[in-house]
């Protein structure tokens, strides 16, 4: 008796988290941390289109942003970007590009654009616009390509 009450109060509490943790969408900026909105502003001509606000166990987990030009940019829940990418035809803004990582695109891969960037705990990851994908450690020094 007493396992199926424990069961029953264990599948209780899951429905409950899963559906505090419904995420929500907005179409306008004002939900975004205000750090999230600066760098918006300062980087990018288009503006939000689509916020999808991620939330885990009923707290804001991250942002993910779509622009009207199609640009997408994640932050995290303090406003801090993650990622960011472009369409092929337009480029990462030069401000979300550490200059180790622009010097060495510039040297090896001439011609090409960032349109890819994604900041992770040893350093980030930089997809250019012929498709390579790059891993660059936090220092923006080139470590390898990626599969």
């Amino acid at each position: 008796m007493f396992k199926k009450i424990f069961i029953a109060l264990i599948a209780v509490i899951g429905i409950a988290a899963v559906g505090q943790a419904k995420d929500k969408y907005a179409h306008d900026a004002s939900v975004l941390p205000k750090a999230a909105q600066t760098v918006i502003a300062n980087n990018f001509k288009a503006k939000v289109s689509l916020v999808k606000i991620d939330k885990d166990f009923g707290r804001v987990s991250e942002y993910e942003v779509i622009l009207t030009d199609g640009s997408e940019v994640t932050f995290d829940r303090d406003g801090n970007w993650k990622n960011v990418e472009v369409k092929v035809s337009g480029s990462v803004p030069s401000a979300f590009i550490p200059a180790g990582v622009a010097n060495y695109v510039k040297a090896h891969h001439k011609g090409q654009k960032v349109i890819g960037i994604e900041k992770e705990g040893s350093g980030y990851e930089v997809e250019l616009s012929n498709g390579i994908d790059m891993k660059f450690n936090k220092n923006g020094e080139f470590v390898r390509y990626d599969d």
